[in-house]
């Protein structure tokens, strides 16, 4: 039986997105932070894929933290769920001076980098705040790991025009990556 008299076969055109490479940044040495610049304004939303770790040392898996257009201001909102197997948690800050954007692992972890997908949606629409929405995790060579959604605000109506994408401590570790791509389409 249709759903409000609409079934599959009574729709009509095609949904077109395109993904377009717009910038890829690789760790060769140790980095602070990694930030995209001059990103054009012609595409509907923007994704950053990531494959990061940390420098530092310490027993906790970290996150990895997003800023747009230089804004250190208290202008984001972040909220998390996040789920290993065994422990949920999830929670919420605001005024933050910057948006959760995904998860990194950190140097004890031999060879593991965590997996990190970041929508920016109609990141150049200058009516309205900015929103993004991720999904990240890492198995630590099946010792653990964790899957994580993440949601962010910047409470900004500018363009984007530059992102800036830092860890929780510490730096990148050499090998980590960044891709940043444009969406074109839905």
């Amino acid at each position: 039986m249709p759903i409000l008299g609409i079934t599959a076969s009574s729709i009509t055109g095609s949904v077109q997105t395109s993904y377009q490479s717009i910038s890829t940044v690789t760790v060769s040495s140790s980095v602070s932070s990694i930030t995209f610049s001059a990103i054009p304004a012609t595409f509907t939303h923007l994704q950053i894929r990531a494959f990061c770790k940390a420098t530092t040392n310490d027993s906790n898996v970290g996150s990895i933290f997003g800023r747009f257009n230089s804004d250190t201001g208290s202008n984001y909102a972040r909220h998390f769920l996040n789920g290993s197997g065994t422990v949920v948690a999830a929670g919420a800050s605001v005024s933050q001076t910057s948006m959760f954007f995904g998860t990194g692992v950190n140097a004890n972890q031999t060879s593991v980098f965590a997996a990190n997908v970041i929508d920016i949606l109609d990141y150049a629409n200058t009516n309205k705040y900015k929103t993004t929405r991720s999904l990240s995790g890492v198995d630590v060579n099946g010792a653990g790991g964790f899957v994580q959604f993440m949601s962010g605000l910047w409470m900004n109506t500018a363009a984007v025009t530059s992102i800036t994408i830092l860890p929780a401590a510490d730096d990148f570790a050499q090998y980590s990556s960044f891709a940043l791509y444009g969406i074109k389409g839905a």
